[in-house]
């Protein structure tokens, strides 16, 4: 018997469910472990990358968005939850190829992008530990973890999340479909763009795992100094780039 579209979604399908997430928690942990990693050598003190500057971080976020979907090609290099609901919100048939669009594959992305992207921080914390526990950095070194905005302003914080994360998904899903489709060197550049065009004002998470998994990186590890973690402001960079998500899932298939 033919199911519905809403069994359909609800399916399991055990087949490669840990090929999936393992791909995922390989391929973020990368990605996260070069991103923070190269913000705590630009941001932290006594490094010998100290002050590099703005561009040096985002061609590192876009190098480590390089190898992440290099390294996790097997389950379409999602890497970001905001792709897995991109392509669910556009109707597609697969997360990847012989991956199907189901509720439990969907729980099974979400779980690997996370966990890679705390494991990744908790790697970029090791290699920097004692600069990080250095008095000097004291009560800095969140920003190296998570994001902040430069302005606070909720509403304006909220919208550019929105923006830059929609353009991120709309031109994997209207060029590509998945990152590793669309291929590593554009995802690369375009995350590169992003950062270089909308990144000023929040430091552009367009990712919640890689906010969220960092965050929760920051407020467990043992960091001499580091203050809270800033959980006032950590829904924004998750419910924006799902936003923005579902904006771009939704028009990635029209006529536009």
């Amino acid at each position: 018997m033919q199911r519905t579209l809403f069994e359909e979604r609800l399916y399991v399908d055990t087949v490669g469910l840990l090929t999936v997430f393992g791909s995922e928690v390989l391929g973020t942990a990368i990605l996260i472990l070069l991103g923070v990693g190269v913000v705590a050598n630009v941001a932290l003190p006594k490094t010998f990358g100290n002050g590099g500057g703005w561009i040096v971080i985002i061609f590192g976020w876009g190098l480590g968005v390089f190898a992440g979907v290099y390294a996790a090609a097997s389950s379409g290099a999602h890497l970001n939850p905001a792709v897995t609901v991109g392509l669910w919100v556009s109707g597609s048939a697969e997360y990847a190829p012989g991956v199907p669009v189901t509720f439990v594959n969907t729980l099974v992305y979400f779980a690997g992008e996370l966990t890679g992207a705390f494991l990744g921080a908790v790697l970029a914390f090791l290699a920097y530990r004692a600069h990080y526990n250095d008095p000097e950095a004291a009560g800095t070194q969140l920003g190296t973890f998570s994001t902040g905005p430069a302005i606070k302003s909720t509403a304006d914080n909220l919208i550019t999340e929105i923006v830059g994360t929609f353009v991120l998904i709309y031109i994997i899903l209207r060029f590509g479909d998945t990152p590793s489709e669309l291929g590593p060197l554009a995802v690369a550049l375009l995350v590169v763009g992003i950062g270089a065009s909308l990144g000023g004002p929040t430091g552009y998470a367009i990712n919640p795992a890689r906010d969220l998994g960092p965050r929760i990186a920051h407020a467990v590890l043992p960091i001499r100094g580091k203050g809270d973690s800033n959980w006032g402001y950590s829904w924004v960079p998750v419910l924006g780039p799902i936003v923005g998500a579902v904006l771009a899932g939704a028009l990635s298939h029209t006529s536009l």
